[in-house]
């Protein structure tokens, strides 16, 4: 594995996830501001503008609450960065030589650039995440209807 490890590649993790959650925070407090507004209120029938606020102010509040469950069960997962021979649930994979991913209990698809490399988190019930658990290094996988990878590490 390159110089990597596991717990800078986990607080860089975390940190991208507090910085989206802080700017999802503003801006969901900015949406619900806009929604409640009484200078917002139709100007008649068709005017839909406060009821669309309204619905992006819930939509965000509800990617807050989500990005706050993934935050908390990053940190609990922060306390215990054993190594493991098999990928499990907080592993640092690295396939090919060059496609690195964290599997993470939640917030898949976040990335984050460590030492020049990309690191994408996946999590179990992905694709790839289902195909990866359990697996260790040496062994190969297949996608479907895709192309064959090797597991380089796993820590």
């Amino acid at each position: 594995m390159a110089p990597l490890s596991k717990s800078a590649v986990l607080t860089a993790i975390q940190k991208t996830l507090d910085d989206e959650l802080a700017a999802l925070t503003r801006g969901a407090r900015a949406s619900f501001a806009a929604a409640t507004d009484p200078d917002s209120r139709a100007e008649n029938k068709y005017d839909t503008r406060t009821l669309e606020a309204s619905y992006v102010a819930r939509g965000q509040a509800q990617r807050v609450q989500e990005l706050q469950a993934a935050v908390h069960l990053f940190q609990a997962l922060a306390q215990d960065l054993t190594a493991s021979p098999t990928v499990r649930l907080g592993s640092f994979i690295l396939l090919d030589e060059d496609q690195y991913y964290f599997m993470g209990p939640g917030a898949g698809g976040t990335e984050v650039i460590l030492e020049g490399k990309e690191i994408l988190v996946i999590t179990p019930a992905s694709p790839l995440g289902q195909r990866l658990m359990g697996k260790g290094a040496g062994e190969t996988l297949q996608l479907p209807a895709g192309p064959t990878f090797r597991i380089t590490s796993v820590l």
